[in-house]
């Protein structure tokens, strides 16, 4: 059983290697930490920089999981952290800026990253707008519509929108902007831009945050553009049988009706190119108005 691993000029180290997080599928945390290690390349450039939330789950996916912000006091020095201002206080969180770091949080069975819109060195002006698209039931052609509806709405004021899987139940649709507006402007243009399609779909579309009051009709969820909050990161697993990865996309597989919010698993991820490249080349300025 290993005790270390190497991770460029960094020896990480690794306990309980064959220890079964998910007892549906054999999937062990050597085989969580191996996934990080080989899909750093292409996970880095969605983290880096980014305040991350980690979702353990130390007994696996049969055991009680939690969310950990704070970085433990036993994590290595040269793990990266920065600490970032909360209502009366600070939380110093975990930067996944480097291969060793994605190995070593693996490691500490955690299974998901939730990254913030913003970066630390930037916090207050997010650099990324999020439509998360929440099914009330199961009915993911209307997901996809409602993604290719969006995407049109976001094109039409000048921004190019990209999409991946939740790895869940539904699809993100994300807008990467230079940061120069605050949150609550980005709030506003999304809450814009949500009410303009419920307008064209009440049947379909809702902001109830409260699910009770949606009926079967789609979250439009803007409410992870607000400090702080988070979204999954790209690559992330997923605590769900399979262990499904939240996948970017190319627009054309959208319309593809075989496309599943959790059809792609680890090794999907590590095999496919990443079709994301050139997302941070495509930032542009928020726009003043949302409304047409």
């Amino acid at each position: 059983m290993k005790s270390e691993v190497r991770v460029g000029r960094r020896t990480v180290p690794v306990s309980n290697w064959e220890k079964v997080l998910f007892p549906d599928d054999g999937i062990t945390k050597g085989d969580l930490v191996e996934y990080a290690i080989a899909i750093a390349p292409k996970m880095l450039p969605y983290l880096r920089d980014r305040p991350l939330t980690l979702e353990r789950y130390p007994d696996g996916l049969r055991g009680e999981p939690f969310f950990q912000k704070n970085v433990s006091k036993y994590f290595p020095e040269w793990v990266p952290r920065a600490p970032m201002p909360k209502k009366n206080g600070t939380v110093t969180y975990v930067l996944a800026n480097d291969a060793p770091t994605l190995a070593y949080v693996a490691n500490q069975a955690a299974i998901t990253h939730h990254v913030w819109l913003s970066t630390a060195s930037c916090p207050y002006q997010p650099d990324q707008l999020i439509f998360d698209l929440d099914p009330s039931v199961e009915n993911f052609d209307a997901v996809r519509t409602t993604a290719l509806a969006v995407r049109a709405a976001l094109i039409e004021r000048g921004l190019v929108p990209f999409v991946k899987t939740t790895g869940s139940r539904g699809l993100h649709v994300v807008v990467p902007l230079r940061p120069s507006a605050s949150f609550e402007e980005a709030y506003a243009f999304a809450t814009g831009i949500a009410e303009e399609l419920i307008r064209e779909r009440p049947d379909l579309l809702t902001l109830e945050f409260r699910k009770a009051d949606r009926g079967d009709r789609i979250f439009l969820d803007i409410n992870r553009n607000a400090y702080a909050q988070t979204a999954v990161a790209p690559y992330s697993v997923r605590p769900r049988p399979g262990a499904p990865v939240a996948m970017p996309l190319d627009w054309s597989e959208v319309s593809d009706p075989t496309l599943r919010p959790d059809g792609f698993h680890m090794r999907d991820a590590v095999e496919r190119a990443d079709l994301w490249k050139g997302f941070r080349a495509a930032a542009k300025r928020l726009p003043v108005r949302p409304a047409r």
